[in-house]
């Protein structure tokens, strides 16, 4: 299905899909014709969220739509609009206008995110498809570039191991940067044992190659470094995950398609900043070169590690990633991983925790994050933690014993590799458990519309240089 509107035609039929909460029905119904008015009264229709009903004309085609807004003020539902996309018969429609332009954005992003099927493995069979007209007052292209950016997303997140591994996430990473000419390079082999020891120690002992991928745009505006985990199947290494741990383990490369995600979209939209994405690529896999628990490693930025479990591999592979950022220091960095079930206990699925020493920021980011239904939580960068991750024996401990606060010791040990300057960090789930409006169940962006959202508030986008 398309992930952008419908093209209007002149003189052609739109027909009107009326989006209306239970308080707004009645007076709405005064308005109608008589027959109009028995038949929603006897449908029994009464607004709720998602629920739709089409009322037919007096050829017996269809009219027009009510689609139940619910009651906005409870919270408890979000994208209610995009319920229409699959209950509305095939042709054009267009949404009535809407006074609130968040609600108006909400109801047209989640109609286009509603039209996302993952089907490279089982084609969908969907027939004739209902098309909307892009809602009066909404900016078209933007809210078409966040679902094409979504889409990258859960299509990555989506795709089995087998067939996204090291190498397909870098091919991925250089078809984005080739439609939008921006630079990619890639360091593997020699030069990544060298330059970036964590990377190559946690991937090699993989059939495939491990790998670090850099891509860069733009030559004026602010900096913006993103780095997203690319884990792209993760057994647990030595400390080999239980079987059933294992069975969403494709997901583990979430950040890096969430990065990928949020690029798309600044790349998309052409924001004035010197984008960089750093990708560290791998498959945390068992064989003869495996590292081991008890090992002690040295990190790009001289700190050594001692390896207290083999399957907190993301924040080792992503510490090298964030020394080389810090190296060249941006206005902002990003981080993304899904990287500690911690987070999951703590905030569970839908909420992705985020970490920040900014004040301001993270109330900027919490701010759009609300303006775009994109849910955020903020978690504290702890400083009293940081002697849970000091072993004695190495500067560091990747996986300290006791199990507490096991998101927030992530987060401290990535905060030792990425510079003074504003840094945020993001411990997604990167999986829709259950299908939700908008939101099939799979792979799911988290964060990335909260983050472009915020941009502007992050960085100055009207800075040259």
């Amino acid at each position: 299905m398309s992930l952008t509107f419908a093209t209007p035609v002149p003189d052609a039929e739109e027909r009107p899909i009326v989006f209306l909460t239970p308080d707004e029905l009645a007076p709405w119904l005064e308005h109608q014709h008589e027959a109009t008015q028995r038949w929603v009264r006897g449908s029994g229709f009464k607004a709720a969220a998602g629920k739709v009903l089409v009322i037919p004309g007096a050829s017996g085609s269809p009219a027009c739509a009510l689609v139940g807004r619910g009651d906005p003020a409870s919270g408890r539902e979000r994208f209610v609009f995009a319920a229409a996309r699959a209950a509305l018969p095939a042709g054009t429609w267009r949404l009535d206008p809407i006074e609130d332009p968040a609600a108006r954005d909400e109801a047209a992003l989640g109609w286009l995110l509603a039209g996302y099927r993952f089907d490279r493995y089982r084609k969908s069979e969907d027939g004739p498809a209902a098309e909307l007209v892009a809602p009066d007052g909404c900016d078209a292209r933007r809210l078409e570039a966040i679902a094409a950016g979504e889409a990258l997303t859960r299509d990555l997140v989506n795709t089995p191991a087998s067939d996204m591994g090291p190498a397909e996430l870098q091919a991925a990473c250089e078809a984005l940067a080739a439609e939008f000419g921006a630079g990619v390079s890639v360091t593997e082999g020699d030069a990544l044992a060298e330059g970036f020891p964590l990377i190559h120690t946690v991937g090699r002992a993989a059939a495939a190659a491990p790998r670090l991928i850099e891509i860069t745009h733009g030559q004026s505006g602010p900096r913006v470094t993103l780095v997203g985990k690319g884990v792209c199947f993760d057994t647990g290494g030595l400390d080999i995950k239980p079987a059933a741990s294992m069975l969403l383990m494709k997901k583990d490369m979430g950040g890096a398609a969430t990065v990928l995600g949020l690029a798309r979209m600044i790349l998309s939209l052409a924001l004035p900043v010197r984008l960089r994405v750093l990708i560290p690529a791998v498959e945390n896999a068992i064989s003869g070169t495996a590292f081991r628990p008890g090992d002690i490693l040295t990190s790009r930025k001289g700190l050594t590690v001692e390896i207290n479990n083999t399957d907190a591999e993301g924040r080792l592979v992503l510490a090298d990633a964030l020394a080389l950022a810090a190296e060249d220091p941006p206005d902002l960095l990003v981080s993304m991983a899904t990287l500690t079930g911690a987070a999951r206990v703590a905030v569970g699925p839908d909420l992705a925790p985020f970490y920040t020493d900014d004040d301001a920021a993270a109330s900027a980011l919490a701010a759009a994050a609300a303006e775009v239904r994109d849910p955020v939580w903020r978690l504290p960068f702890h400083t009293p933690y940081e002697t849970m991750i000091e072993p004695g024996i190495a500067d560091l401990d990747n996986a300290p014993r006791g199990g507490f606060a096991g998101s927030i010791v992530a987060a401290l040990f990535l905060r030792r590799f990425a510079g003074p300057g504003r840094y945020m960090h993001f411990d997604i789930y990167g999986w829709q458990p259950a299908a939700a409006p908008a939101r099939a169940k799979g792979g799911v962006g988290q964060g990335a519309r909260a983050l472009l959202q915020a941009l502007p508030a992050l960085v100055p986008l009207d800075r040259e240089s």
